[in-house]
């Protein structure tokens, strides 16, 4: 059986994860929580924690990555840093990286938009304030989830949306697959089908794992069986 590790955004936290986790046994979550905190370039950070999660797995479990959102960049540096093979990936909702080279972690019109809500101390708000309520309220299924998500969102720096990932060659040299919830998503989703993944559609909110994490564990077990198979 594949062992996943479920990558959430730096953006919000290991709670977005968690029930979906309790559903795919054997899975882990790594905490990127802290990556904000480590200073540029963040994604050295990132790639290190995940890489430790991946060193405690069971040796005979493939290993199976599934990122989420804008966790989706730090795949290639994850792979790389990893401390075994990865079998497969698996894009949940998430953004893929270029196939080679720099990949910005926000385009143009998506740092003029942060620029507007940065603090005086080079920070932004917390994910979920950024937009109005009426597009937030649907992500989440009650008002106690919400406030687990909410209570570990870290202040991310601007400077984390103005780095550029690395991209080392050959980390899409594996099963790749993606998983659409939400259409600011389409893009993604298209792009993978041209590159000739697997795409499969649960139709939600950009959380739907926290919302209906009984379906998305069933799309993340059979993608990842498929592509380890």
């Amino acid at each position: 059986m594949p062992a996943f590790v479920l990558v959430h955004s730096p953006s919000v936290g290991p709670a977005t994860w968690a029930a979906v986790a309790d559903r795919l046994p054997g899975s882990a979550v790594p905490d990127l929580t802290g990556v904000a905190d480590a200073g540029p370039p963040f994604w050295p950070s990132a790639a290190e924690i995940v890489a430790a999660a991946i060193a405690q797995l069971p040796a005979e479990a493939p290993v199976v990555l599934v990122p989420h959102s804008n966790a989706g960049l730090f795949l290639p540096a994850i792979v790389a840093a990893s401390p075994r093979p990865v079998a497969a990936c698996v894009f949940a909702d998430a953004s893929l990286p270029d196939r080679d080279g720099p990949t910005p972690v926000a385009d143009a019109e998506g740092l003029a938009f942060l620029r507007e809500r940065v603090g005086d101390d080079g920070r932004l708000p917390p994910w979920t304030h950024w937009f109005d309520e009426a597009e937030v309220a649907p992500m989440f299924p009650d008002a106690g989830t919400r406030r687990l998500i909410e209570d570990e969102q870290p202040r991310l720096p601007l400077a984390y949306y103005e780095q550029r990932l690395p991209v080392p060659g050959g980390w899409d040299q594996r099963p790749c697959a993606y998983l659409k919830f939400s259409e600011p998503y389409d893009g993604d989703a298209a792009e993978a089908a041209g590159r000739g993944w697997p795409v499969e559609v649960v139709p939600g909110a950009h959380l739907h794992q926290v919302v209906d994490p009984d379906a998305v564990a069933a799309a993340i077990d059979r993608l990842g069986a498929r592509l380890v198979a």
